[in-house]
């Protein structure tokens, strides 16, 4: 980012899963992402400011304990014939003055299909706005069906948090 110091980063983080159901095949994803264990709380997809995107594995999946809640942006796709493909992907613009971004994430059976839809929502969500943005940068995952139910996930975990009370 050109004009703002980045304090946090949020990860972004792919896997496969595969099941005997399309349920226990994401959840198979999530285990393979050390996130299994959460309840995931769907954001809209907003970076907060001065928060960078990592996809180097250079900031750790979020921690916390079995249960909590999980705030993330996440794509999933299953397939479940022979043959069939999964793909996910999230993609994402930063302002240049380090006051935020914004994630998409879109799903479908094809790579061609899920990039373009990516870059297709981002140009349509900065367009005509005064803000400056950097490039779009994307992550995408795919899949295809063996024999049993298979998962694409791609997802971007902000932060864990306690139920109140819970501790």
């Amino acid at each position: 980012m050109a004009n703002s110091a980045v304090y946090n980063a949020i990860p972004v983080v792919r896997a496969t899963g595969i099941g005997g159901t399309t349920l226990s095949a994401f959840h198979e994803a999530l285990v393979a992402v050390d996130l299994g264990h959460y309840n995931l709380v769907r954001l809209s997809s907003v970076i907060p400011p001065r928060t960078g995107v990592d996809t180097e594995g250079r900031v750790d999946v979020p921690v916390g304990q079995w249960g909590d809640k999980m705030y993330c942006v996440y794509a999933v796709q299953t397939a479940t014939e022979p043959g069939e493909q999964a793909w996910a992907g999230i993609g994402w613009v930063q302002r240049l003055d380090g006051k935020g971004g914004l994630f998409v994430e879109h799903e479908g059976t094809s790579e061609n299909f899920v990039r373009t839809a990516i870059l297709t929502s981002l140009a349509d969500l900065v367009a005509g706005r005064e803000d400056e943005y950097a490039a779009p940068e994307f992550v995408m995952h795919g899949a295809e069906c063996v024999d049993k139910p298979v998962c694409s996930l791609v997802i971007a975990p902000y932060e864990a948090a306690t139920w109140a009370g819970a501790r």
